[in-house]
């Protein structure tokens, strides 16, 4: 029984841990990437869409992403979704595809930057000790119902602190690394 609460949290705290990148792949860095508008959502007929539904999307040059989509009519709904995300870039539609230059980030955009990245692991922390709080609850409800000892109960609260610690070291090391990346002139 404990090892089954703990392998859920372990479950629960990967893709916690999984999350975290993927938020982090979004925040542009000065380079191009396709991960920075992957996950971006475009108003299509009335339905949130994630643009890699509707479109290829290329790195031609390290300074450059160049969205074609697949029907040209949705060229307008995504240069408005481009433009409204808060990725801070302005789209150049030549009327079959969209390329979005990747300026140099600024000194200011970088600390702006490195403020998200530090929410972002924020966030991702309070996630981890949320699944701690259930895990612990778990463990208190069934010491209650008699299916396990004190001693059992306490020994799987350590675990689960001690897995929480660790996650927590991975959340503070991602976090460290994307934030030297982002200040890596």
């Amino acid at each position: 029984m404990i090892k089954e609460i703990l392998h859920e949290t372990t479950d629960r705290m990967k893709k916690t841990i999984e999350s975290l990148h993927q938020d982090l792949m979004s925040i542009r860095t000065g380079r191009a990437s396709p991960a920075l508008v992957d996950r971006m959502t475009v108003d299509y007929y009335g339905v949130s869409t994630p643009l890699i539904q509707l479109a290829s999307i290329s790195i031609p040059e390290a300074q450059a992403i160049l969205i074609r989509p697949y029907s040209p009519s949705d060229i307008g709904a995504i240069e408005r979704a481009i433009a409204h995300s808060d990725l801070g870039l302005t789209p150049n539609n030549d009327g079959k595809q969209i390329r979005l230059n990747i300026p140099a980030l600024t000194e200011e955009r970088r600390r702006d930057l490195t403020k998200q990245v530090a929410r972002r692991a924020e966030e991702a922390r309070v996630a981890v000790r949320n699944i701690r709080r259930d895990a612990i609850n778990d463990l208190r409800s069934f010491e209650k119902e008699s299916m396990i000892s004190e001693d059992d109960m306490h020994r799987g609260q350590a675990q689960v602190q001690e897995q929480t610690d660790d996650f927590i070291r991975q959340v503070d090391s991602i976090s460290k690394d994307k934030e030297t990346e982002i200040m890596t002139l």
